[in-house]
């Protein structure tokens, strides 16, 4: 067993989940793979079921179900956490985030969380129209306005957790779903007072398939992170 897990949540990336997991495999020689798929109609868990009937480093997690981005990676989690993996990966299965930026990501020493970050010199993002750009941006200067996180790119889906932060991490008390979900563990890693460290990426915009952010998710950013905002300024929350 490798020490590192990655873990790709997928819902209909058939296009894109092959060849994805066989560049993983190819270039990040320490790293296994869970893909958790949330109910799939596409082919997706087929084809991950036909790569790890070969490799027994490729691992498939089916829910049955779409149950939102959050759970997923809870259950991915979870799983990898029962199993002794040291550190465990966030990453998308859309090859929106790159492979050599993931070696980046591994090989950070003394941190706890390292983000993936869009927004540090050296990150960009390839592909995107400005609007979506300009949303990021707001989004991650909003996040840092109200909740005070010391970190540029808090909506990031890119990162790698060790193992302890983890642990003591209340992942049970996790609600949040969509980005809103890495704020979240954001705010929670850093009320542990856990070694943050963000790492510059290059970011492009889907090949296949389409987003999966709506105006719900962004609503339920906007409405939590306010909550928790004013929480602090009051007194009642901390971070």
């Amino acid at each position: 067993m490798s020490n590192n897990l990655v873990i790709l949540p997928t819902f209909n990336e058939a296009e894109s989940i092959s060849g994805l997991i066989t560049r993983i495999l190819g270039e990040i020689a320490d790293a296994d793979i869970l893909v958790v798929d949330g109910g799939s109609k596409d082919g997706t868990p087929e084809s991950v079921s036909e790569i790890a009937s070969r490799n027994n480093r490729v691992n498939l997690l089916q829910e049955g179900a779409k149950r939102g981005l959050g759970r997923a990676y809870i259950a991915g989690f979870e799983w990898g956490l029962k199993r002794g993996y040291s550190k465990l990966v966030e990453m998308d299965a859309d090859n929106s985030h790159q492979v050599n930026d993931l070696k980046k990501l591994l090989d950070v020493a003394y941190a706890d969380l390292v983000i993936g970050s869009r927004w540090v010199t050296g990150g960009q993002i390839v592909n995107w129209s400005r609007f979506r750009a300009a949303l990021s941006r707001f989004a991650n200067r909003y996040v840092e306005l109200a909740l005070r996180l010391g970190v540029n790119d808090a909506t990031s889906g890119f990162r790698v957790y060790k193992a302890e932060l983890l642990n003591r991490i209340d992942l049970k008390s996790i609600k949040s779903e969509g980005y809103t979900f890495q704020i979240e563990m954001t705010r929670a890693a850093r009320s542990l007072n856990a070694k943050i460290r963000e790492v510059s990426i290059v970011f492009k915009e889907r090949e296949f398939g389409i987003s999966k952010i709506s105006r719900a998710i962004v609503l339920e950013a906007f409405f939590r992170v306010t909550y928790w905002g004013l929480k602090r300024i009051g007194g009642g929350g901390g971070i």
